[in-house]
């Protein structure tokens, strides 16, 4: 089985999809009805930056979700393949649901806007932190994280893979982790440059904000199941869609969980549809032996088409 997995924040780089859009007319649509639905010129952002322009979370999040859909539409056009399943990494599901056609992409671009916008309002910047704890396991973490509180917000926000996991929550709380986590043997404790605690009860008034924006979006059936970053499970049910997408603001993304889940349901092949090579590199190292491509380019088609045979099917 073959699951499109799509990249989240972090993946972003400014040059990203001009490839694609100058060699795919699928993909300039792409970008146009991108274009037309924020109203304003996402792609030029995309294709030219300036990288401080797009590392804002208002840009960063349409922006990766206009590439890697492009790529999408350039993977299903040249290749035909079709998922067994899909993944996103946090921003990322939102993509994986335009795969499944569960959401238009026209709301799902608007509404990764006003995502961003909510996530980066729901914390004064300064206030909160990330950082990503190397080589320590999942339970250790979580009681450092506890010990480290002191009245604050300190936890798990994104369990990437084995010996990889980012906390979030105040300043001064993940701060405390970290050192907690260095004396306990962390092989790392990094800062992250982001501007805002994601995944952690911080982001509560984001999810709230966020619920408001996704009354007025139709949710379609979806045609394959999308594993959840809340559950780590595939959801086949248009019904849960929703209070899944307003979870997922302030609850942790299960990644480690998500990939282990599709590989138990047969998955063999994993393609990254979109920008950078984040996820191929964690893949790799939670499903070991598993096959794993990147489409962002023109090149990476071309390779994924040589490869496409008789045994290279959903």
């Amino acid at each position: 089985m073959i699951a499109f997995v799509f990249p989240g924040q972090g993946s972003q780089s400014p040059g990203m999809g001009k490839d694609l859009a100058d060699n795919f007319t699928v993909a300039r649509q792409v970008f146009e009805e991108a274009n037309d639905s924020l109203g304003f010129d996402i792609a030029s952002l995309c294709y030219n930056g300036p990288e401080e322009d797009l590392k804002l979370t208002t840009n960063t999040q349409p922006a990766i979700l206009t590439v890697s859909v492009a790529a999408l539409r350039v993977l299903e056009q040249e290749t035909g393949l079709t998922p067994g399943v899909a993944a996103g990494h946090s921003l990322g599901e939102y993509s994986a649901l335009v795969c499944a056609g569960a959401l238009g992409f026209a709301d799902a671009v608007r509404t990764v806007r006003q995502r961003g916008a909510f996530m980066q309002e729901a914390v004064p910047v300064g206030v909160g932190a990330m950082a990503a704890i190397m080589g320590l396991d999942t339970a250790t973490i979580e009681s450092l994280c506890a010990e480290a509180a002191q009245g604050e917000v300190v936890s798990a926000a994104n369990f990437n893979s084995p010996g990889q996991v980012v906390i979030a929550g105040h300043c001064s709380a993940v701060s405390r982790a970290c050192d907690l986590a260095k004396a306990n043997g962390a092989k790392r404790a990094l800062p992250l440059p982001v501007s805002a605690p994601f995944h952690c009860s911080l982001m509560v008034p984001a999810g709230e904000r966020l619920e408001e924006v996704l009354a007025d979006v139709q949710i379609g059936a979806l045609r394959v199941p999308v594993v959840s970053n809340v559950e780590a499970t595939p959801n086949s049910d248009a019904a849960r869609v929703k209070d899944l997408l307003i979870s997922q603001v302030s609850a942790p993304v299960r990644w480690d969980e998500s990939v282990k889940n599709m590989a138990e349901l047969g998955v063999e092949r994993y393609i990254e549809v979109g920008p950078g090579k984040v996820l191929s590199g964690l893949i790799k190292r939670i499903a070991k032996g598993s096959v794993v491509h990147n489409v962002e380019s023109t090149a990476g088609i071309k390779k994924l088409e040589s490869v496409v045979g008789a045994n290279f099917h959903a």
